[in-house]
């Protein structure tokens, strides 16, 4: 697993539209169906990468504060299950159903949302206006696994999130996420 930063997605970029299946209850869900009017997260993750691990249980709590105020949060697994079973769908719902996600965690079998969004590694964080225009992609804060010493606090990426519901621009000095490398298919 080599670690890899995001791309950092060039901001004020339009959401690409998708539609992709959610394993939890097999049914199709759209960007427009998940959308928000004041700010909409996606997260490409997966289930087996230490970086998506050490944080998860933050990014629920997270989800779960802003959630209340108007935020959606969508998850994506882009990896190719095939050679890394883990991430596979039935281990997703496990996942999801385990750390009792409050937002979907959407399977991106083909990579091709995963591409159109430019995502590198996992976790790889992006936050769009009520416009869904890109104010914010990068880290979600300084912690790591291997710096366990730093907190996590997701102070960026809430900082980010306030932000964009205050209606304030969001500095564009912005620090790569950095995480293990999406599993492309060959």
């Amino acid at each position: 697993m080599a670690y890899t930063l995001s791309n950092m997605l060039p901001l004020g970029t339009v959401a690409p539209d998708f539609e992709l299946i959610d394993p939890l209850d097999g049914k199709k869900k759209s960007l427009q169906d998940l959308k928000s009017d004041k700010a909409t997260v996606i997260i490409f993750m997966c289930n087996h990468c230490p970086y998506v691990i050490h944080l998860i249980r933050d990014i629920v709590d997270t989800a779960n504060e802003y959630m209340k105020r108007g935020v959606s949060f969508i998850a994506i697994n882009p990896n190719d299950v095939e050679k890394y079973v883990d991430d596979s769908p039935d281990r997703m719902v496990l996942i999801a159903k385990v750390l009792q996600f409050p937002f979907p965690y959407l399977f991106d079998e083909t990579q091709q949302v995963a591409r159109a969004y430019d995502a590198a590694c996992t976790p790889d964080f992006y936050i769009f206006d009520g416009d869904m225009k890109l104010a914010y992609r990068g880290q979600y804060d300084e912690s790591r696994p291997k710096r366990r010493e730093v907190p996590i606090t997701g102070k960026d990426f809430k900082s980010a999130l306030d932000a964009v519901l205050a209606g304030e621009e969001v500095d564009e000095r912005q620090v790569p996420s950095g995480g293990c490398n999406i599993k492309w298919k060959s």
